[in-house]
C-alpha cells in the first residue's frame, strides 16, 4: 500500500523563509517517496496459463484410452485422459521423426515447408523464418524450457533453458566403445539393423565375462550406465528427463510470481532400442501376449511397395528379419517385439505419472495446460510392415489429449479428424498470444486450426478446420516437389491414399477399421474415389519444380563441401581455385579404405588355424574369413563340417585374411 505523508500547513503570512524552505524540502521528499512507491508497486501477476507439452516417440495407440492393444498398462496416461479432451482420430502430418516434429513445432505442413525428410530444417528457408511454438511463447513473455526429444535437432537454439539432450539408450557396449544390439536380440535382426532398430530386451546386470557394459546418451555425448540391480542403478535418459521436469514444476509451484512457462518433455521410448528395466517386461509374460489382427496377404492390394524399392523398404525388411530371427515363427516373433514395446510404454506411463503428480498436487493444477501426444505411430506387422512411415492407421494415428483448465471437458472424446499441425494455433488461442508467427516475409502463416471449439464442445464437432486429416509420406530425396509426394486423406468414414505414381487405396474405415479391403479397385466406389481424389488435390500445392542451378550454384556447393579449395583465403572460390583443387584431388594417391560391410551367404567349412583362431573357408573359391570370438562357441559345434553361412562380414584388422564374420549369432545350417 502507498503511504501518503500529511504535511501540517500554517498560514502563509506567518511562515518564515527558513520554514518555507523546510516545507518545500518536505514536500519534495514526500513526492519523491510517492513516485517511487507508485512506480515500484508490485506488477500485476501474469495469470496466463502455463503450458506443459509431453511428447513420446513412436507411440501408436497401444495405450489404455485408445485400446490399441488390450493388455496395455497405462493407468497414468488414462488418468490424464480422464481429465482431458482426447482426440480419438488424431493423426501425424508425416510418419517419421524429423519432419513430423518440424511440422508440429512450426505449425506448417511438410508440403508448405518442403521438409519431408531428415535435412536440417533450420537450414530450410521457410522454417528458418517461421517461429517454433517454443520460440514464439518465449518472445511473448513466457519462459521456455525443455528436456529430452521435442525437436529432432536444434533443441538448444529453441529453448530459453535446456535440461537433458535426446538419449536413445541404454545400449550394450563393448570394450571398443561400439554400441551393440541387446545381447538377447537374435540374428539376423541384430545384424541387419544394429543397435537402434535391431535391439530389444530387458535392462539387467551384464555378466562381466561378456565384455559388455551398458551405455546411454545421445549421438555425440554418452556415459556409462551403472546397473547392479533394479533398485541399484543409474537412471535412464527418460527417467532423468522426468526427474528434471518434476524439479522444475516444483520450483514454479513455489514461485507464483515467476512469469508463465512453456515446458516441453520429450520421452524417447517406445522408440527403438526397446530396452527398459526388467520389471516392465515381467508385467507382460510372453505366453500371454495377444497378437494384433493381421490378415494374410493383406499387402497384395496395396501399393506402398511401388514407390519404395523393396530392398530399402525398412518396414518390410524389419518385419521379415524379425520373423527369420525366430526361425519363421511369425507369432512368436511379433509376441517378442510387442512384449518389449508394451514394456517400454509402461515405463513411460510411470514417468507421466510422476509429472502429473507434480502438477496436480500443487498450485499449478488449475492454471497449466497439459498436452500429451506422439510424433507418429508404429506398425506391428500389419500389411507385412513393422516400422513407421506408412500411410496406414498404425503409422499415422497418434494419441492426443489436451487438458485446458476452465476450457476442456473432463473425460470427453472427440472423433473429429485432426492433426498435429493444429497444436500450435490451439495453444495460441488458449493463451491469447498473437497468431503472427513469421520472423519475416520468407516464413509462412500457420497451416493448422485451433482445437478450442472441440475442447469446449467435443460432441458437436464444430470447428474451423478441414473435414479430413492430411498426412504425407517420407522418402529420401535431394529435392522434394510437394505436388509429387505420397499423401493420405482421412475423413471420419474414409481413408484415401494417393501415391506419387498415382496408385491409389481407398478404405471404408467405419466398416473396415483394419483397412483390409482396398476399394479403389472396386468400380462400385468410383464416385467416392473421385471425390476424395479431388479433395486431396485441392489441398496440396501445384508443382514447384527445382530451380535450375547455374554454374555459380554448383561452384558454391563445391565450396561448402571443400572450404580448403579457397587457396588465397579471401572467402570466395574462383574458377581457377576450383580447377586447381579438383586436379590436386585427382592426382592424390588413393586412400587405404576398407571395403564396406556386406552380406555373406555361402557354403564353406569352419576350422582352427595355427594360432587357434577359428576361420571360415568358402567352398567355391577358398576365400578365408576369420570368425570373431563372440561366435566361437556356436562355430565350434560346426568345426570341419560343411555349413551354409548367412551373416554380415566386415573387413578384418589383419592383413592375413580379408574379411571376418560379423557379430554374434551367425546363422548356420549344417549340410
Amino acid at each position: 500500500m502507498v503511504k501518503i505523508f500529511s504535511l501540517g500547513l500554517t498560514p502563509w503570512s506567518s511562515v518564515t523563509w527558513l520554514e518555507t524552505m523546510r516545507f518545500i524540502k518536505s514536500l519534495s521528499l514526500a513526492l519523491t517517496i510517492l513516485a517511487f512507491a507508485l512506480t515500484n508497486e508490485p506488477a500485476e501477476a501474469d495469470d496466463r496459463p502455463n503450458v506443459l507439452l509431453i511428447v513420446c516417440d513412436d507411440l501408436n495407440d497401444y495405450i489404455e484410452p485408445l485400446g490399441g492393444h488390450p493388455q496395455a498398462q497405462t493407468s497414468n496416461i488414462q488418468r490424464l485422459f480422464d481429465s482431458s479432451v482426447s482426440f480419438t482420430e488424431a493423426y501425424c502430418n508425416i510418419p517419421i521423426c524429423n519432419p513430423s516434429r518440424a511440422s508440429f513445432a512450426t505449425g506448417l505442413y511438410p508440403h508448405t515447408s518442403q521438409v519431408f525428410g531428415f535435412e536440417k530444417w533450420t537450414e530450410n528457408e521457410i522454417l528458418s523464418h517461421s517461429r517454433t511454438m517454443m520460440a514464439h511463447f518465449s518472445a511473448h513473455g513466457y519462459h521456455s524450457l525443455g528436456t529430452g526429444k521435442i525437436m529432432h535437432n536444434a533443441d538448444k537454439q529453441e529453448w530459453d533453458e535446456i535440461g537433458h539432450p535426446t538419449d536413445y539408450g541404454p545400449f550394450a557396449c563393448d570394450d571398443n566403445g561400439k554400441n551393440l544390439p541387446h545381447p538377447n536380440t537374435p540374428s539376423p535382426l541384430r545384424d541387419d539393423f544394429g543397435a537402434i532398430d535391431g535391439s530389444f530386451g530387458p535392462l539387467y546386470k551384464l555378466d562381466l565375462e561378456s565384455g559388455l557394459f551398458w551405455r546411454t546418451g545421445g549421438w555425440q555425448k554418452t556415459r556409462t550406465l551403472r546397473y547392479e540391480s533394479g533398485d541399484n542403478r543409474d537412471l535412464t535418459g527418460d527417467e532423468l528427463n522426468a526427474q528434471w521436469a518434476v524439479e522444475k514444476l516444483k520450483y514454479y509451484a513455489e514461485s507464483p510470481d515467476e512469469k508463465p512457462f512453456f515446458m516441453g518433455v520429450g520421452f524417447v521410448r517406445p522408440h527403438t532400442p526397446l530396452i527398459v528395466p526388467q520389471k516392465y517386461f515381467d508385467q507382460f509374460p510372453i505366453d500371454e501376449i495377444e497378437l494384433p489382427e493381421i490378415l494374410d496377404d493383406d499387402v497384395e492390394d496395396t501399393f506402398k511397395h511401388t514407390v519404395t524399392n523393396e530392398e530399402v523398404d525398412r518396414g518390410k525388411m524389419i518385419y521379415e528379419s524379425l520373423i527369420a530371427s525366430y526361425d519363421g515363427d511369425r507369432d512368436l516373433a511379433i509376441r517378442k517385439f510387442i512384449q518389449a514395446y508394451l514394456a517400454s510404454v509402461a515405463s513411460v506411463d510411470d514417468l507421466v505419472g510422476e509429472i502429473l503428480d507434480a502438477v496436480d498436487n500443487s498450485s499449478l493444477k488449475d492454471n497449466t495446460i497439459i498436452i500429451f501426444t506422439s510424433d507418429h505411430g508404429w506398425g506391428m506387422g500389419e500389411k507385412n510392415h513393422l516400422f513407421k512411415n506408412s500411410l496406414w492407421k498404425e503409422s499415422t494415428r497418434v494419441p492426443l489429449s489436451i487438458r485446458a483448465p476452465g476450457v476442456s471437458q473432463n473425460g470427453q472424446t472427440s472423433d473429429t479428424p485432426v492433426t498435429l499441425v493444429d497444436l500450435y494455433p490451439t495453444l495460441l488461442d488458449l493463451c491469447d498470444l498473437p497468431s503472427d508467427t513469421m520472423k519475416s516475409e520468407k516464413g509462412r502463416p500457420l497451416d493448422g486450426h485451433s482445437l478450442k471449439p472441440l475442447l469446449e464442445n467435443p460432441a458437436a464437432g464444430h470447428w474451423d478446420g478441414p473435414d479430413a486429416a492430411l498426412t504425407a509420406l517420407y522418402k529420401w530425396a535431394t529435392y522434394y516437389d510437394p505436388a509429387f509426394q505420397s499423401y493420405s486423406l482421412r475423413s471420419q468414414d474414409w481413408l484415401y491414399i494417393r501415391y506419387e505414381n498415382e496408385k491409389e487405396e481407398l478404405y471404408h474405415t467405419t466398416e473396415d477399421p483394419n483397412e483390409w479391403n482396398n476399394l479403389a479397385l472396386n468400380p462400385e466406389h468410383v464416385t467416392q474415389l473421385e471425390t476424395m481424389r479431388a479433395q486431396l488435390l485441392d489441398r496440396i500445392p501445384e508443382s514447384i519444380p527445382q530451380p535450375i542451378k547455374s554454374n555459380e550454384d554448383w561452384k558454391d556447393d563445391y565450396f561448402k563441401k571443400n572450404p580448403g579449395a579457397d587457396a588465397n583465403g579471401d572467402g570466395n572460390l574462383s574458377w581457377a581455385e576450383l580447377k586447381a583443387h579438383k586436379e590436386k584431388a585427382a592426382n592424390a594417391p588413393p586412400q587405404n579404405t576398407s571395403p564396406p560391410s556386406e552380406r555373406l551367404q555361402t557354403e564353406g567349412v569352419f576350422s582352427k588355424n595355427a594360432d587357434g583362431g577359428i576361420i571360415f573357408t568358402k567352398s567355391n573359391d577358398g576365400q578365408v574369413y576369420y570368425a570373431i570370438k563372440e561366435i566361437g562357441e556356436q562355430v565350434t559345434e560346426h568345426l570341419d563340417q560343411t555349413v551354409t553361412v548367412n551373416a554380415r562380414v566386415k573387413p578384418a584388422t589383419s592383413g592375413k585374411v580379408m574379411m571376418m564374420v560379423y557379430l554374434v549369432n551367425v546363422r548356420l545350417t549344417k549340410k
